[in-house]
């Protein structure tokens, strides 16, 4: 399966962004602080790896951010590099 045939929930209640597969699940932990998204920690299991799922729950947590004027703060070291790697996302972090 593809990136862009997974489905990214937005599970608002464990403040995570989720992809379901195989009976595993790939996510991107957030917390809010006023008007900033701190992305904390992305972890994609060990099955799942290699597949671009843990790209596709950053750039959808940046999508967020951007669409609800959400500063971004990483703690993350895979969101700092996805960010760094995709300039468009680069003005949420400033």
């Amino acid at each position: 399966m593809q990136p862009n045939e997974l489905n990214v929930i937005h599970n608002t209640e464990l403040n995570r962004f989720e992809v379901h597969l195989d009976a595993h699940i790939a996510e991107l932990n957030y917390r809010l602080s006023g008007n900033t998204i701190i992305f904390t920690h992305t972890g994609v299991p060990t099955a799942l790896e290699g597949r671009g799922i843990g790209s596709l729950l950053v750039k959808t947590g940046l999508e967020y951010a951007k669409n609800n004027n959400l500063k971004v703060q990483t703690l993350c070291w895979f969101v700092a590099g996805y960010v760094q790697r995709h300039t468009e996302y680069q003005y949420l972090t400033n």
